[in-house]
């Protein structure tokens, strides 16, 4: 199953940083359509991470909307959150970590078990 579209709307994500509010991100819209590539580009501390994170569904934004495919991303649950990065997301960590006991095929392999893909299909 493909990704047909990624809307954001309004994006916002802000840290607490003890008594110091800090906005990562500042009402990001975006729209990616099937098919379509992105780079995400900018200097450190402009927000890319944060916008991956919640891409990404590791991090929820703190306000706006987040739709992929027209469903809103924000409304899942903890579990919907994993189970749609299990099922329809991926990406490759600038820092990425492999398990050192697997090979390298192993280790992409890995969440195709978990979703139960079949040995042979998983090769």
């Amino acid at each position: 199953m493909s990704v047909e579209s990624i809307e954001v709307t309004g994006l916002v994500k802000t840290y607490r940083l003890g008594d110091v509010l800090v906005e990562a991100l500042k009402g990001v819209d975006l729209s990616i359509g099937s098919g379509e590539f992105l780079a995400v580009m900018g200097p450190s501390g402009s927000g890319k991470s944060t916008l991956m994170n919640i891409l990404g569904c590791l991090d929820r934004p703190t306000s706006g909307s987040y739709r992929l495919d027209g469903k809103e991303v924000g409304a899942l649950s903890r579990d919907g959150r994993a189970i749609l990065r299990r099922s329809r997301l991926g990406f490759v960590f600038q820092g990425f970590n492999l398990l050192a006991r697997r090979s390298a095929r192993e280790n992409v392999e890995l969440p195709m078990i978990y979703d139960g893909t079949s040995s042979a299909n998983r090769h």
